[in-house]
């Protein structure tokens, strides 16, 4: 029996970095008409020109930011004369924030925390890429947030037409879109709108069949021989399609070697899968609570609160409960609920309403609350 049981310097990971969520696999199977396209929107950068703009559009875990990634690396190590920087919107929302991490790209370090305005780190952006002739490749992932934020306006329209005030500048956008209820066109105004112009990319999901040869490489890169079974291999694969994200699967496995370690076994068997499971399936919604403010969060926490006892709420209703303990405004609860909405935390339904209430707006949350709750901890 022993022999089948771990020592306890032993480990089932080969490579454990093959399981993290942010891994670019060298193998990226699948994907070739997608990168072949946005390829061919970035080329003119590398002739000195501007690049064509583009919307990377896809469900998550369909491969977007794996593919903008791949690129960027092979532009990095084949030019100077082009500047590629990843900008991820969940973390950064905010023009000042977004522009601070391009000037981190260009100097090695972010502006001063305070004291300086933007206009002051744009022209310093627009002066080093005109000195140094660089072309900037911008790629805005999750650009979905900076439309629930309203700022996707006031980030694009300096990018876009930097060339209007400073002569020269060559900058092009990727914006990645995983909110495919999202319509960007009705987010931008014209003045974005007659520049921007993109060429649309669409990530379909992955089949079973991708899935399955997708998981096999992750295993046989980053587990041992044996660590894994083809039965479960398979119940793998159907929890992912179950998950409808790749990246649920790929963190399932990371949970279930962790599970079958603990327990000093050689081999990951069912109960580790199940059990692995029950947390990678809210790793959406983890994601999506960690990008929240403060304020966001506590609002999503008092939401959650009412909904266990009552699934489907009237909005006036719980304005009004929320607003006894908090002294939100009107206005800033819609823009919230609005917000959650949007990243599919919560349903907001208009329904018929009886008498004279007309119709109302009715709130739904998504997730279990105390998931929610537990989440937000």
């Amino acid at each position: 029996m022993k022999k089948d049981l771990l020592m306890w310097d032993e480990t089932l990971f080969r490579d454990p970095e093959v399981f993290e969520i942010d891994y670019v696999p060298e193998q990226f199977n699948y994907r070739d008409d997608q990168i072949k396209e946005l390829a061919f929107q970035i080329r003119p950068a590398l002739r000195g020109g501007r690049p064509l703009n583009t919307v990377c559009r896809g469900l998550p875990g369909t491969g977007k930011t794996t593919c903008v990634k791949k690129l960027f690396e092979e532009i990095t190590t084949t030019t100077k004369k082009v500047l590629p920087v990843y900008i991820n919107c969940q973390i950064d929302n905010t023009k000042f924030a977004i522009f601070s991490q391009i000037y981190r790209k260009l100097t090695g370090h972010l502006p001063p925390p305070s004291g300086t305005s933007f206009k002051t780190i744009f022209d310093a952006i627009a002066r080093m890429i005109i000195k140094d002739e660089i072309v900037l490749l911008i790629c805005l992932d999750d650009a979905n947030y900076l439309m629930y934020e309203n700022e996707i306006n006031n980030v694009l329209y300096p990018l876009l037409r930097s060339y209007e005030s400073f002569e020269g500048t060559r900058i092009g956008v990727i914006l990645i879109l995983s909110d495919m209820d999202v319509d960007l066109s009705r987010s931008i105004d014209a003045r974005v709108s007659s520049v921007l112009c993109p060429t649309d990319i669409y990530f379909p999901p992955y089949s079973e069949e991708e899935v399955r040869t997708i998981i096999s490489e992750r295993v046989m890169q980053g587990f041992y021989p044996g660590v894994i079974s083809a039965d479960m291999m398979s119940l793998v694969v159907a929890q992912t399609l179950k998950g409808g994200d790749l990246r649920v699967g790929i963190d399932l496995l990371k949970r279930a070697a962790l599970s079958a370690e603990r327990k000093a076994k050689r081999a990951i068997e069912r109960d580790d899968i199940c059990g692995a499971y029950l947390l990678s399936q809210y790793l959406h919604l983890s994601f999506s609570l960690k990008s929240l403010k403060t304020e966001e969060r506590e609002i999503i926490k008092k939401l959650a609160e009412l909904a266990k006892d009552k699934k489907d709420m009237i909005a006036g209703d719980v304005y009004k409960t929320i607003r006894e303990s908090t002294g939100i405004s009107y206005t800033r609860f819609y823009e919230m609920v609005k917000k959650f909405d949007l990243m599919r935390l919560i349903d907001l339904e208009y329904r018929s309403g009886t008498g004279e209430k007309g119709r109302t707006r009715v709130i739904t949350l998504r997730y279990d609350p105390v998931k929610v709750i537990e989440y937000l901890a």
